[in-house]
């Protein structure tokens, strides 16, 4: 069996310490063989730097997915195009910096890894993931024994659509960007992986990882507020997807969850 970790969208200082405070021990204590994080918020709730990409791959991470606010951070548009373990929604524009797919051998097993991004409630607005999973799946389906999608992506209905329309032609649909863990992970019929979203890595003490007077503000009057990131302690959301690589379909996925101490 293969065992991937996949954690949740990385929320600025909170979330980056409580992920790399825990990774490894993480990952020993469940055997994983491969690491997924999604860093998308990594660099202060938006965006993901050099530095942090650099230290999360440095530290046990294998790949970096994002999603709407992979160019929040001017320097990615530089180094994203280097750095091919850094994955942006595949169904942006073919020119834009990066891609969206990436293949690699863990253990002599063939894994691939997509990144989409929704289009319900989601800005930019852009091609359909369904079609541009499809295309992807055309040319990489045969090349891969284990292929993980992560679907950023705002609405429900979207995600869970997206885990049926995949069924049984991948081994993971794991949905991120809302931040909050749902508890409807399970196994499809045809031995896809599906949970709606992993949940965040961050401060919960918040309102999906902003300070709350400011992000309340902005309910409250319906005027413009700057969000600023929450800072208080930090908790690491993931799921851990355990796949039969001899057939590619998933066996087990399991929430995950570490809180840091209230003192933090």
């Amino acid at each position: 069996m293969l065992k991937i970790l996949f954690i949740g969208d990385v929320v600025g200082r909170s979330g980056r310490r409580v992920l790399l405070e825990n990774l490894e021990k993480l990952q020993r204590a469940h055997g994983i063989d491969y690491t997924i994080v999604n860093a998308e918020n990594a660099a202060a709730g938006f965006g993901v730097t050099r530095t942090i990409a650099s230290e999360f791959l440095d530290s046990g991470a294998d790949l970096l997915t994002s999603g709407n606010h992979i160019w929040d951070k001017r320097e990615t548009l530089e180094f994203i195009s280097d750095e091919p373990r850094l994955l942006r929604p595949e169904n942006f524009p073919d020119d834009a910096p990066g891609k969206g797919w990436y293949k690699t051998q863990v253990g002599g097993v063939s894994v691939g890894v997509l990144n989409t991004m929704g289009i319900v409630f989601m800005h930019p607005t852009l091609d359909c993931p369904f079609q541009c999973a499809h295309r992807v799946l055309e040319t990489h389906l045969n090349d891969c024994e284990v292929i993980v999608l992560d679907f950023h992506a705002e609405a429900s209905s979207e995600k869970v659509a997206m885990g049926w329309h995949l069924d049984g032609r991948v081994s993971a649909v794991l949905g991120t960007h809302t931040h909050v863990p749902t508890a409807d992970e399970r196994i499809l019929p045809g031995g896809t992986a599906f949970i709606s979203d992993v949940g965040m890595t961050g401060c919960y003490d918040s309102i999906i990882g902003m300070k709350v007077e400011p992000s309340l503000r902005r309910f409250l009057h319906k005027v413009p507020q700057r969000l600023e990131v929450a800072t208080g302690r930090g908790t690491l959301c993931g799921v851990v997807v355990e796949v039969d690589p001899s057939t590619g379909r998933s066996t087990g996925i399991a929430r995950v969850r570490i809180e840091e101490p209230a003192s933090q």
